[in-house]
């Protein structure tokens, strides 16, 4: 029985590492893109989420930092994931409510990373206000890529461990 509850908990961690994966693989692709017509290269953008955590040394740390910058992105991925699964466990209504429940979670990553993750960390903070299309894409991305795109795919993943326990990726 040990072994088997191990292979389901290594199953859904494993899970939870390629949710995680979509999820934060669809927003920094939302974020590339859309920064890619304000002339904001990759390059830039992840050396400023790796200036969260080592401040302004990550914009001449070349590749180290964007390296940097590429596991933090996935690892607030990761972060986000874990928490939405564990409330789903304890919340029911979030699996049988998954398109308003990832919506109402994205609003709330939204939140929690502008106005508690960000000002806590070493990010570099403009003068200038946010500009309203950037304040949209960056609302929009969470709701759609990390909110809506972590609470269907718990939902489906869960669904199967409950009716497969076998079951993982």
């Amino acid at each position: 029985m040990a072994d088997s509850n191990s292979s389901r908990r290594r199953g859904a961690f494993l899970d939870l590492c390629w949710i995680a994966l979509v999820a934060g693989t669809l927003d920094i692709s939302e974020n590339l893109i859309f920064n890619f017509f304000r002339g904001i290269t990759p390059y830039m953008i992840f050396q400023y989420i790796a200036s969260g955590l080592i401040g302004m040394k990550a914009f001449s740390a070349g590749m180290v930092s964007v390296a940097l910058g590429v596991a933090i992105h996935y690892s607030i991925a990761f972060t986000w994931t874990a928490i939405y699964y564990v409330a789903s466990r304890k919340i029911p209504g979030l699996l049988r409510r998954p398109i308003l429940s990832g919506l109402l979670y994205g609003g709330l990553v939204y939140v929690a990373m502008t106005f508690i993750v960000l000002p806590l960390t070493r990010v570099p903070h403009s003068t200038k206000a946010i500009t309203l299309p950037a304040r949209i894409n960056a609302i929009a991305a969470l709701l759609f890529c990390i909110g809506l795109t972590i609470s269907l795919l718990v939902r489906r993943r869960v669904q199967l461990w409950d009716s497969h326990p076998q079951a993982s990726l």
